[in-house]
């Protein structure tokens, strides 16, 4: 029984670390942020967890349905040697198709607060 259990840990511990390896920007999407959605009766509300993304870097669109953002978190390296102690945050590429509600909808407002995009999208009729 404590065998199959190691086992099984082992092989998560694999999968989080293939899972959050570091890509270069030319490399498929390796990670997805977190993403909350609110509606009211005239727009969404969209917040996109993006600590240490560069807000001019990232590109938001329209697809089908779909809110397509991609971007590229660079990892914290410093300019002069050192030994990575620990790296918990995913790094590289990232692409998040969310799907929307039925309809029409254009972007009114966009920022970034502490680390989160915050996208207000207008229903359209």
């Amino acid at each position: 029984m404590w065998a199959e259990a190691r086992r099984v840990l082992e092989r998560a511990e694999r999968l989080h670390q293939r899972f959050f390896e570091l890509a270069d920007a030319t490399a498929q999407p390796c990670w997805e942020p977190p993403v909350d959605m609110v509606e009211t009766e005239t727009a969404l509300f969209i917040e996109i967890a993006l600590p240490g993304v560069d807000p001019q870097r990232i590109e938001a669109r329209f697809e089908q349905g779909l809110l397509v953002l991609i971007a590229e978190r660079d990892p914290p390296l410093p300019p002069e040697p050192a030994v990575i102690r620990r790296l918990e945050l995913p790094y590289g590429r990232f692409e998040r198709r969310i799907a929307l509600p039925s309809g029409s909808y254009e972007l009114a407002g966009r920022q970034l607060v502490n680390g989160c995009l915050q996208l207000s999208l207008r229903k359209v009729v």
